[in-house]
C-alpha cells in the first residue's frame, strides 16, 4: 500500500521527477519552500514542454507561520491591440484562435511570478538566481528524456501542431512525434535560462529577451509588442477564504476558477456526509460541482469587469442557497460547455514552516505551439479563454482572461497545513475536491487520497462528451448507482490523465512534513 514521503528538513511533489529533486536539492542546501519552487518551476519548464513553459502563466498560495496567506498572480494581460475588431479582421467573428501566432495574444507572467515571490525571501539569506536555474539550464542543454506522456500528447495532437512556426523544428524528430526516451536538448532555451541568471528575471519583460519576442511574435501574427510585455505587472491577491468544518479553506480569486473549487467544498460540507467512497459522497460532490460551475460560467472573468466580487459567492446564505437546489436523490440534467486546459501543480514546504502551492501553464498542450527559435519558448494560448461576445470575459485590450487554474491551500483546525492542487483544466476543482475530502474528511492517507480512482463531469485535454467519466476502478455497484440516479456514466482507463495529475505537501504542527504525487504522472514525491 503506499503510502506520503515523510521528513522533517523538506519535501516537495511535483508531476516529472527531475522538478521534484530539483527543489529538493534547493531546500537541502539551506533554501526556502520558495526557492525551491523557482528550481522546480524552472525544471519542469524543460522536462515537461507540453504541459508548461516559461512562455505561459503561474499562481502561488504561500504559507507562513504568524502570517495570512498571500497569493501571486502572475497572468499576462491581453495584447493592446486584441480587441474583438482586430481578429474579425482577421475572419475570427464567433471564436478566437486556438494555434499559431494569432493565438498568442496574452503575455506570459509566470516568470514576474518567480520574481515577485523570491522577493518575499529576505535578500540576505537568498540563494543566488544562478543555483535556482542550474539544474533547468543543464536539462536544456544537455537534454531530457521524453516521457511517454510528451510523446503520447504530442502524438494526439500532432494535426493540429506540426505546422506552427518552431514547433516542429523542436518538438518533433523528422516531422513525427518523439518516441518515449528520445533525448530532446533545448539549446537555446538554455540560453534563455542563462540570460535570466545573469541578467535577473525582470529582464525577460524589458531586455533584449522581450525584444526578441516581440520581434518573433510579430512577425507570425500576434498582437503582442514589446510595450505590452514592459507594461505587465504582477499582482500580489489576497486570496479568496471560506471556513469549513475543517478549517479555513484558500484559493486564488478571478480571473482563476478558485472561488468555484471553494464552493464545491463548502457546498459538500453543508451536505454532511459521513462515509467517503460512497454514492453520497460522489454524487455529492458532483452535484456541488454543477451548482459551482454554473456561477462561475455565467459571471466569472476578469475582477475588474465582474458584476460582484468573488468573494461574496463563499457568503454562507448563497452556500446555503445552492446546497438547497442539490437533490440528493437525482442527477441535475447536464449540457454543459466545459473548458481544456493543462498545466502542473507542485507544492513544497520547508523547516520553517514555509508552504507554497503553485501552478505553472500554456493552457492547452504546448500551448499556442508557436517557438521562437531565437529563445526556445512556447507562448500560451490562455487567450482563448476570452470570449468575443460581450460579457465578463469578452476580450480587450490589457484584460486578463479567464483562469482554469488554482492552487488550493488549506490552514485545518487541527494546525496541519495543507497545499494541494492538481493539472486538468476543467477538472481541477473536482480532482481537488476528491482529494480533499478523501483526506480531511474521511481520514485517507494522503498518498492513497491522490491514488485512489477519479471521476471528471465534462471534458479536458480535447475529448468532445460531457459525461460523468469514471477510472474504471470504481465498485460496479457504486457505478449503477449513479447511472441509477441519472448520471451519463462514461468509463476511462483505471489510470487516466482525464482525471488529471494531483500532488500535495503537508505540514503537521510537530514540524513533521509529508508529500504525495500522481501515479498518473511522470512525478516524485520527496521529504527528508
Amino acid at each position: 500500500m503506499l503510502h506520503s514521503a515523510i521528513g522533517y528538513r523538506g519535501a516537495v511533489s511535483a508531476p516529472h521527477r527531475a522538478a521534484a529533486l530539483a527543489g529538493r536539492d534547493v531546500l537541502e542546501t539551506g533554501g526556502t519552500a520558495i526557492e525551491a519552487m523557482v528550481a522546480a518551476a524552472a525544471t519542469i519548464a524543460v522536462t515537461y514542454p507540453h504541459m508548461n513553459g516559461i512562455g505561459g502563466d503561474g499562481f502561488w498560495l504561500i504559507h507562513r507561520p504568524g502570517e495570512a496567506p498571500v497569493g501571486i498572480s502572475a497572468c499576462g494581460q491581453a495584447a493592446g491591440l486584441a480587441t474583438p475588431g482586430w481578429y474579425a479582421d482577421r475572419g475570427y467573428r464567433a471564436a478566437l484562435p486556438t494555434r499559431g501566432g494569432e493565438a498568442a495574444l496574452t503575455v506570459p507572467g509566470t516568470i514576474g511570478g518567480w520574481e515577485r515571490a523570491l522577493s518575499l525571501v529576505p535578500e540576505a539569506k537568498r540563494l543566488p538566481l544562478a543555483h535556482l536555474l542550474r539544474s533547468a539550464i543543464a536539462y536544456a542543454r544537455d537534454g531530457i528524456a521524453v516521457t511517454g506522456n510528451q510523446s503520447r500528447t504530442t502524438a494526439e495532437k500532432w494535426a493540429g501542431l506540426k505546422e506552427v512556426p518552431g514547433f516542429a523544428d523542436l518538438f518533433l524528430v523528422d516531422g513525427a512525434p518523439p518516441a518515449p526516451g528520445h533525448r530532446l536538448c533545448q539549446p537555446a532555451l538554455a540560453r534563455t535560462l542563462e540570460s535570466l541568471a545573469e541578467n535577473g528575471l525582470a529582464s525577460f519583460y524589458k531586455g533584449a529577451i522581450a525584444a526578441a519576442h516581440a520581434a518573433y511574435l510579430s512577425e507570425h501574427g500576434s498582437p503582442l509588442r514589446q510595450q505590452d510585455f514592459s507594461f505587465f505587472q504582477v499582482q500580489t491577491v489576497t486570496p479568496l477564504r471560506v471556513e469549513s468544518s475543517w478549517g479555513s479553506l484558500y484559493n486564488m480569486p478571478p480571473p482563476t476558477q478558485g472561488v468555484a473549487s471553494l464552493m464545491i467544498l463548502a457546498i459538500f460540507d453543508r451536505l454532511n456526509v459521513d462515509q467517503g467512497e460512497g454514492f453520497a459522497h460522489l454524487h455529492g460532490l458532483i452535484e456541488a460541482t454543477k451548482q459551482a460551475f454554473l456561477l462561475r460560467n455565467a459571471h466569472l472573468g476578469d475582477p475588474s469587469t465582474m458584476a460582484e466580487q468573488a468573494q461574496s459567492w463563499l457568503d454562507v446564505s448563497v452556500l446555503d442557497k445552492l446546497t438547497g437546489r442539490i437533490d440528493r436523490e437525482n442527477a441535475l440534467p447536464w449540457p454543459h460547455v466545459p473548458k481544456q486546459g493543462d498545466t502542473v501543480w507542485m507544492g513544497a514546504a520547508d523547516a520553517d514552516g514555509t508552504v507554497v502551492s503553485f501552478i505553472q501553464s500554456v493552457f492547452w498542450e504546448f500551448g499556442s505551439g508557436l517557438t521562437c527559435p531565437e529563445t526556445g519558448v512556447v507562448f500560451q494560448n490562455r487567450g482563448a479563454g476570452f470570449s468575443l461576445g460581450d460579457g465578463p470575459n469578452q476580450l480587450a485590450p490589457g484584460k486578463r482572461p479567464f483562469h482554469t487554474l488554482n492552487p488550493a491551500l488549506a490552514q485545518l483546525s487541527d494546525g496541519r497545513v495543507l497545499a494541494y492542487g492538481t493539472m486538468g483544466g476543467e477538472g481541477q476543482p473536482q480532482t481537488q475536491a476528491a482529494v480533499f475530502t478523501r483526506f480531511a474528511q474521511f481520514g485517507t492517507d494522503l498518498q492513497q487520497a491522490i491514488t485512489a480512482p477519479r471521476w471528471l463531469l465534462g471534458k479536458t485535454w480535447g475529448d468532445d462528451t460531457t459525461t460523468l467519466k469514471l477510472e474504471d476502478r470504481f465498485d460496479p455497484f457504486l457505478v449503477n448507482q449513479l447511472k441509477n440516479a441519472g448520471h451519463q456514466i462514461e468509463l476511462i482507463p483505471e489510470f487516466s490523465d482525464l482525471a488529471g495529475h494531483a500532488g500535495a505537501v503537508l505540514r503537521h504542527p510537530t514540524g513533521l512534513l509529508e508529500a504525495a504525487s500522481d501515479p498518473r504522472s511522470d512525478g516524485d514525491a520527496v521529504a527528508f
